[in-house]
């Protein structure tokens, strides 16, 4: 399987998968990687913002369907996956309470479990790959804060975001408090952050090798896209 449809849950994320991903896996072989907003984007009063699981499963389950050739997999951020009532993304709310090492593990193999059994026995469950970025995409800044700081045009603030990097053994690792969170760290210093314009920016300045070498999850997911080519065919 040589093509890709990422589900994301916002521009951000989509412009990440046009500008950096899409380039990434066309020179490692995929003839095509598409970016979908989950949920329907021409029913939705403003885009972004993580759908209620239901939602987003009936999108995957119907592309999965649609097209037996197709890889489809999932971006996005932890941090604002719902745990509770009816929108509850399946293993959310077990991560929350157990070690950073297994949390995005958890709530995959739950995502893998749910699609898997509404698919239906003659699945093959190596077409869909969930990721959930841990906590959430801005993390993935703190990769080259030096870049990060020149991609926004704010290489000012290069010492205090490199503060915030040093406390953590990787950027995937800063926490999800909504104080302390990626993004709320970022809304301190740069109040006027713009998330889809700014963090795009950044990211491309950053680039997708030193974010692959910095995050580890992030790695992770690539190499499972990697593998899934080469074993495909």
């Amino acid at each position: 399987m040589s093509r890709l449809l990422v589900h994301v849950e916002g521009e951000t994320e989509e412009t990440f998968v046009n500008e950096l991903l899409r380039p990434y896996l066309y020179d490692r072989g995929y003839s095509a990687v598409n970016a979908r907003l989950m949920g329907n984007a021409r029913q939705r009063s403003r885009r972004g913002g993580v759908k209620g699981w239901a939602e987003v499963k009936k999108d995957i389950l119907g592309h999965l369907k649609q097209d037996a050739g197709r890889l489809v997999t999932t971006m996005v951020d932890y941090y604002g996956l719902p745990q509770s009532g009816n929108k509850t993304w399946p293993g959310r709310k077990t991560a929350g309470g157990i070690v950073f090492a297994q949390k995005a593990k958890t709530v995959e193999d739950a995502l893998l479990a749910d699609i898997s059994q509404g698919m239906g026995g003659a699945f093959n469950a190596d077409r869909f790959i969930p990721y959930v970025m841990m906590h959430e995409f801005e993390a993935m800044l703190f990769s080259d804060c030096e870049r990060f700081g020149r991609g926004i045009g704010r290489e000012d603030l290069v010492p205090r975001l490199q503060a915030i990097r040093d406390q953590f053994a990787s950027p995937e690792e800063i926490d999800d408090s909504p104080d302390t969170a990626p993004s709320k760290r970022i809304g301190h210093l740069v109040p006027d952050y713009q998330k889809p314009f700014m963090g795009n920016l950044a990211a491309l300045e950053i680039g997708i090798h030193a974010i692959r070498r910095e995050c580890p999850h992030f790695e992770e997911w690539l190499e499972r896209l990697e593998h899934s080519l080469t074993t495909s065919g």
